[in-house]
């Protein structure tokens, strides 16, 4: 039991949902999975002390199914949600539904996960925060004429972005002026029908950018510490491949900076529980601008973990609890490096996605090396949700010992019967760039197709 809660719904799959499971059980609390048909025979469904199914394999009739998922903590009597990260993570509705249903949802508070899951909003509370801020609009472009005067002032090339976008999605960017017209009626166009809101704001474009990001926690008592950062420049079509903490290109200064930046931003918003706050790092690695802040745990929050000891989902389960931090940014210390790689079952050359059985699963071990995965023996892993089967994480002095026991991880996990991206890992860690530190977020797309 911790403090409040006993018994907690994990409304999520694979292995972020399999995380929280272990880090309840740490704790002594209860645990309830929910899955989809397609997901009756995973490992978190197996790992839980109670299971039931809320619908079929489509996720709007499962996993993304409010009603369903509340009725299913009702019927076990659990006391709090945790909603991992995708689905209904960052669904205000859903945060202010369980309120209503007296469910501690862990989590923010609907009102900051409103307000920061609005772009243009988002923007706004950076302003007051003072958080750099790319030059661009004060708020949504209402046409295109408005948005070729805007472009004007801004100067090209420009971002065309969805305000109700996020993940790298609803993006465009215009490089000449000529195309503005044609490119805002589409990119308006593809934000109606991705997130049901087609307005649109304008920023500076800012060219070869690292992306790096600041985890910050915060409990009800006023109280925020960020925990470090990570480096996530590694993308591909706006999704991260590789991830590293801490950036291996600022400043403590820098560092320091960004860190107060997105304490400021989250004590403006009253912020509860933990989150992240993402930058764009120009090329100067010392400017930075504010993108956007994520309102739930990340996929790549491992690597914060095993740089400062600290688990953040167990913090999620105990600031929701209503407990204070119990730490302050003093007692945050950095120790060595770490890197994440993300395992998709994927094909290396075409990467697209292959599901399938696993017919034999080897996972790699020894000290500092971390294996966040719901594969096991025999497993088929489903057709119908993200590629992503596991998270490969390991820890060393700095950050060249880090790589190389990566390197030897990767040589060491076996999973056949199906592909993944394992080889394409190899290749990003062997390549000269990631050595030399000399990409940023571009990297992966402009040098693929020339074998890293």
């Amino acid at each position: 039991m911790l403090g409040t809660i006993k018994k907690v719904l994990v409304a999520n799959r694979g292995e972020i949902a399999l995380r929280v499971i272990r880090a309840c059980k740490d704790l002594g609390l209860e645990t309830v999975a929910v899955y989809s048909e397609a997901d009756e025979s995973s490992l978190h469904v197996k790992l839980a002390d109670e299971a039931v199914c809320i619908g079929p394999a489509a996720s709007k009739n499962s996993y993304l199914n409010i009603p369903f998922v509340i009725a299913a903590a009702e019927v076990t009597d659990a006391d709090a949600i945790h909603p991992g990260y995708g689905f209904l993570s960052e669904n205000a509705e859903f945060a202010r539904v369980c309120h209503a249903c007296n469910i501690t949802f862990i989590g923010p508070r609907p009102e900051s996960i409103s307000l920061l899951g609005e772009k243009v909003q988002a923007r706004d509370v950076a302003k007051r925060a003072d958080v750099p801020l790319l030059p661009g609009t004060e708020g949504v472009v209402k046409n295109a004429q408005h948005a070729r005067d805007e472009a004007d002032r801004i100067g090209f090339p420009v971002m065309l972005k969805a305000s109700a976008g996020g993940g790298g999605r609803g993006i465009t960017i215009v490089h000449k002026a000529e195309d503005l017209d044609r490119l805002f009626e589409k990119t308006a166009a593809e934000a109606k029908a991705a997130f049901g809101n087609g307005d649109l704001f304008l920023e500076r474009f800012c060219e070869n950018p690292r992306h790096v990001e600041i985890q910050v926690a915060a409990d009800q008592f006023g109280n925020a510490v960020y925990l470090g950062d990570r480096d996530c420049s590694m993308q591909r079509r706006h999704q991260k491949v590789v991830e590293e903490a801490p950036c291996p290109v600022i400043s403590e200064e820098t560092r320091r900076a960004m860190g107060a930046s997105a304490v400021r931003l989250s004590k403006e918003v009253g912020y509860q529980n933990v989150g992240t706050v993402e930058f764009l790092l120009d090329t100067d690695h010392k400017s930075f601008y504010f993108l956007e802040m994520n309102t739930r745990i990340q996929v790549e929050h491992p690597v914060t973990e095993m740089v400062t000891g600290v688990d953040l989902v167990k913090l999620q389960l105990s600031i929701a609890s209503g407990k204070a931090l119990g730490f302050e940014q003093e007692d945050v210390v950095v120790k060595g490096h770490s890197i994440e790689c993300r395992i998709n079952a994927e094909d290396s050359e075409t990467f697209r996605p292959c599901p399938g059985t696993v017919t034999e699963l080897h996972v790699p071990g020894g000290i500092g090396v971390r294996w966040d995965s719901f594969l096991y023996n025999n497993y088929t892993v489903p057709p119908f949700y993200d590629s992503m089967i596991g998270k490969l994480i390991t820890h060393e002095a700095n950050r060249d010992l880090a790589t190389r026991k990566m390197l030897r991880a990767l040589d060491e996990l076996k999973i056949e019967g199906i592909k993944t991206n394992k080889e394409f890992q190899q290749r990003i860690l062997q390549s000269g760039a990631f050595k030399n530190n000399n990409y940023d977020t571009r990297f992966l797309e402009e040098f693929m197709a020339q074998g890293i």
